[in-house]
Order: structure tokens, then C-alpha cells, then sequence
């Protein structure tokens, strides 16, 4: 399965999260798609009610998310969040979030923002199957932690090479923050 994105999705979720990202808070954002012929199409960035930190984002209000994915019958084919100083990979509690999504839907990505990385600004992520969906699968813990490392000593997480960029693609922007 395929899945297209606009090329200007991450700019303006970048833009919508630069406050945060002045003060080193993470911020999240889900993606809806809708899915026809085989491909899954990113058309709504979803921004939540959120609590974030330095190092981690939690959506709240969830039921909000879902009713816009389901007024608009999209799914729920991952998510965007920044890391503000730090660089573009997936945490451990990242994983954990990437590992729910990946359950609703294999194709599902994690989109990691870094502006301060060096060596690239973001990064699409996700985990390995089987690999690195059994080694979540069998993770109890909670926080940061490490992660056991998978029974065919693969890595547990990787860049996508199913998503490809459309210079016009529409996607709407939906920001469920209060005052936004």
C-alpha cells in the first residue's frame, strides 16, 4: 500500500507548532486519509488538545479526534510531532504511540519533525512487522525505557518507503487547541 502526502504538510505543521517549539514543547498532530484505489491519501492534519514537553506530547480529548475522522470517514493513518531539541528519531514512548496505530492500520506512519538535527529536519518512521510490532506487542512498560531487541535481530523501527509527495495534494487543517 501507498501513501501520499502534500510536500507543504510538514512546513505548515511546523509553522502551526512553532510556538511550542520556541519553548522546547513537543507538539502532535494525527493524520486522516482517505483510501481509494490501493492508496491511502492524506487529506486532513488533525491538531488535538494537547499537553506537551521537551520530550513527549499527549493528545487529550480524543473523542474530538475521532469524531472529525469519522464525520469525514477517514483513517487514522498516523501521526506528526515535533522534537525541538532533540534529533529525528522515534523514542520509546514514541514507539508505544506508532504501535497503536500500526494495529488499526499496518500502513500507518510516525512523522518526526527535528529542526535542530543536523543531518535532516524530519524523518517518516515505522516499525518493522514482524519484528518490531512483537517486541511492542510484549512491552508492558510505560516512560522511556529500552526495548528488548527483536528475535531476528533486525531493527525495530525504519524509515517508510511507502509515502510519496504530492505538490497538490489538498489537505485541510483542523486545530482543535482552545483559542485556535
Amino acid at each position: 500500500m501507498c501513501v501520499l502526502q502534500s510536500v507543504r504538510l510538514t512546513d505548515e505543521f511546523m509553522e502551526l507548532a512553532k510556538e511550542n517549539t520556541s519553548n522546547n514543547l513537543e507538539t502532535c498532530g494525527i493524520l486522516g486519509a482517505s483510501f481509494r484505489d490501493g492508496t491511502y491519501y492524506v487529506t486532513t492534519l488533525i491538531i488535538p488538545k494537547q499537553e506537551g514537553t521537551a520530550h513527549s506530547c499527549q493528545a487529550s480529548n480524543e473523542e474530538e479526534i475521532h469524531a472529525v475522522l469519522s464525520e469525514q470517514s477517514l483513517y487514522p493513518a498516523g501521526w506528526i510531532h515535533t522534537h525541538p531539541s532533540q534529533t529525528c528519531f522515534l523514542s520509546s514512548i514514541d514507539l508505544h504511540t506508532q504501535f497503536s496505530y500500526q494495529v488499526m492500520l499496518p500502513e500507518a506512519v510516525a512523522i518526526v519533525a527535528a529542526p535542530t538535527d543536523p543531518t535532516r529536519s524530519y524523518g517518516i518512521f515505522r516499525l518493522t512487522d514482524p519484528g518490531g510490532m512483537d517486541v511492542l506487542r510484549e512491552c508492558s512498560e510505560s516512560g522511556f525505557h529500552t526495548h528488548r531487541e527483536t528475535t531476528d535481530g533486525g531493527p525495530i523501527y525504519e524509515t517508510c518507503t511507502n509515502v510519496h509527495f504530492k505538490p497538490n495534494l489538498r489537505f485541510e487543517i483542523v486545530d482543535l487547541r482552545s483559542g485556535a
